[in-house]
């Protein structure tokens, strides 16, 4: 057995805990980062990257088909093995040699094992030969082993051996036919691709689509799902599911109705990947998620920093915001944070400050990719007005604008604008439409910079462009009185 000491140990390095190891190197920590698969994570192999890559051929091809001009020049089907072919040199074939380099270049050491943290800044790792190796941290261990797919207890489920979200993005052959439970974003954008291929699509969702975003975003996708062809089951959930003697599957729905697939992807929502590290030690829940202050410190039951605040939750387990970007946002406040802690400096907790991941409560943004795509951030209406905000609702049909009209023959999409009225501030912002993942960014700066509208006026959208549903919003709502 192994003993080693480091001013920072990392668990997981996906996205989120390279990013928390980097930051902490950077500022001049001794850093290791502990993995037990890939490094790179979920969102290179078997999330963000293979699903965009699964998604993008099939938008561009009907981005054509609504073109004038580019329609009648397409002679053929979507090529769905050269689609897979280029899914797998996203993922480098599932080989992270590449992302191993970036870590020796960044000054951090690697370890593969399983980790367990077995005592107060103690990481206990045990490699896939039965090698046995024990870290000690210095200063702080920060966990950032992400989220996996959630089955829920529905009989037979477990046993008929359903796909995750990974399955469905790593496969190598697409089935004739597939349902997919779920209504929230992996779900919607698996139906979306897997439609595209050609693939007899049945999306069996508890209740509407995308339920966390403004309800014309989930109606739109709806209808789009379903001018691909694919069934869309809203307000049900399955009583059972088995494995036929022809080994499809069957699943029985409650409102009577029977759905027979070749393949079932369960997206039903995620849980944290925190069973088996050891948190049990220090008055945590494993398997749950971690409560953690705005610096990623985790927080115990009292709401105080565990054990004097060594243990960090980054990304992920933390649940404020399970997306790539904003675990990596939380990780550059966190690697940040445990480097001036260790120097002894002053770590403020004040908003909007260095340290701090502030932009979780109020101004996450998001982009769904599916056809048309949903780009969002802050509050929604209903949002904001539970919160207690004094709001003004601004749609407006971005097919109205000219770019969109240059964009595509028939382009179908909406935005609405959410101002608070007393500070005459945008609070929130959604877009649903072909290619408005890119107008997100300023809707991103109106938030998080609490840019006036009366100084939003001033920043001109280039013409003929989708960011001309700026101005257009603006002149829905009409000039603040001076």
């Amino acid at each position: 057995m192994t003993n080693t000491e480091y001013d920072v140990i990392v668990i997981g390095a996906g996205a989120v805990g390279e990013n928390v190891a980097d930051r902490a190197a950077q500022g001049g920590m001794r850093t290791v980062i502990v993995e037990a698969e890939l490094v790179g994570g979920d969102c290179s192999y078997w999330a963000c990257m293979p699903s965009k890559a699964l998604l993008r051929s099939g938008a561009l091809l009907r981005a054509a088909e609504h073109v004038g001009g580019t329609r009648e020049a397409i002679t053929g089907p979507l090529d769905v093995a050269a689609v897979l072919k280029r899914r797998d040199e996203m993922t480098h074939n599932w080989d992270d040699a590449g992302q191993v380099r970036w870590l020796k270049r960044s000054g951090v050491d690697l370890l593969r094992g399983h980790a367990v943290i077995s005592a107060p800044r103690e990481v206990t790792v045990t490699a896939m030969d039965g090698t046995v190796t024990v870290l000690t941290a210095r200063h702080a261990v920060a966990v950032s082993t992400g989220s996996a797919s959630l089955l829920p207890d529905i009989p037979g489920l477990r046993e008929s051996r359903p796909w995750t979200s990974r399955d469905a993005t790593s496969v190598k052959r697409v089935p004739v036919s597939l349902a997919i439970l779920g209504g929230g974003v992996t779900a919607v954008e698996l139906a979306t691709a897997y439609a595209g291929f050609g693939t007899q699509v049945d999306l069996i969702a508890r209740h509407g689509l995308l339920g966390a975003d403004e309800p014309f975003a989930g109606e739109l996708i709806g209808d789009s799902l379903r001018e691909l062809g694919a069934t869309v089951h809203l307000d049900v959930m399955p009583t059972s599911v088995e494995r036929t003697d022809t080994d499809r599957f069957r699943i029985q729905l409650d409102d009577g109705r029977t759905v027979d697939a070749d393949e079932f992807v369960v997206a039903a929502g995620r849980v944290a990947r925190t069973a088996g590290i050891g948190l049990e030690a220090f008055g945590l829940e494993g398997g749950a998620w971690l409560e953690v202050d705005d610096t990623m410190r985790v927080l115990g039951a009292d709401g105080l920093p565990v054990d004097g605040g060594w243990l960090y939750g980054v990304g992920d387990v933390n649940r404020r915001a399970l997306l790539t970007h904003q675990g990596k946002y939380q990780a550059r406040a966190a690697g940040d944070a445990i480097a001036a802690r260790a120097r002894g400096r002053d770590v403020p907790m004040d908003p909007w400050g260095t340290y701090v991941a502030t932009a979780d409560h109020t101004a996450v943004p998001q982009v769904i990719f599916t056809d048309p795509e949903v780009a969002s951030v802050g509050f929604t209406a209903a949002a904001a007005d539970e919160a207690g905000f004094r709001i003004r609702v601004v749609d407006y049909p971005i097919g109205r604008v000219a770019g969109a009209r240059m964009a595509a023959d028939n382009y179908t999409g909406h935005a609405r604008m959410v101002v608070d009225e007393d500070r005459q501030v945008v609070l929130g912002a959604t877009f649903v439409g072909p290619g408005v993942g890119e107008l997100l960014h300023s809707a991103t700066i109106a938030v998080v910079g609490e840019v006036p509208l009366s100084r939003l006026w001033h920043a001109v959208p280039s013409y003929p462009t989708l960011s001309e549903v700026w101005l257009r919003l603006l002149e829905t709502y009409g000039r603040p009185a001076e």
